[in-house]
């Protein structure tokens, strides 16, 4: 499920929880939070930048270190070995 962030559109207005970022866990079809959960001051949401990177299991050190593969797809039909 994504994670959106929220803050009060007028920080003097708001609460400790609203003035400053938070983060709310939603189903992605969930309506988007007007007015805040403590205090009921108007929210924005804020735009942040998706996480992502390596495994953060570290399945891909434990596949290589077992000797398998991983490609990436180059093309239709096209794999380039990444290890």
């Amino acid at each position: 499920m994504p994670i959106r962030e929220y803050q009060s559109s007028h920080p003097e207005k708001g609460c400790e929880l609203c003035r400053n970022r938070f983060e709310r866990i939603e189903r992605p079809n969930a309506p988007v939070l007007s007015k805040c959960p403590q205090c009921g001051a108007e929210l924005v949401r804020l735009i942040s930048a998706p996480s992502v990177g390596a495994s953060q299991t570290g399945a891909d050190d434990r596949a290589k270190r077992a000797g398998f593969h991983k490609l990436k797809k180059i093309s239709k039909g096209e794999y380039e070995k990444i290890y």
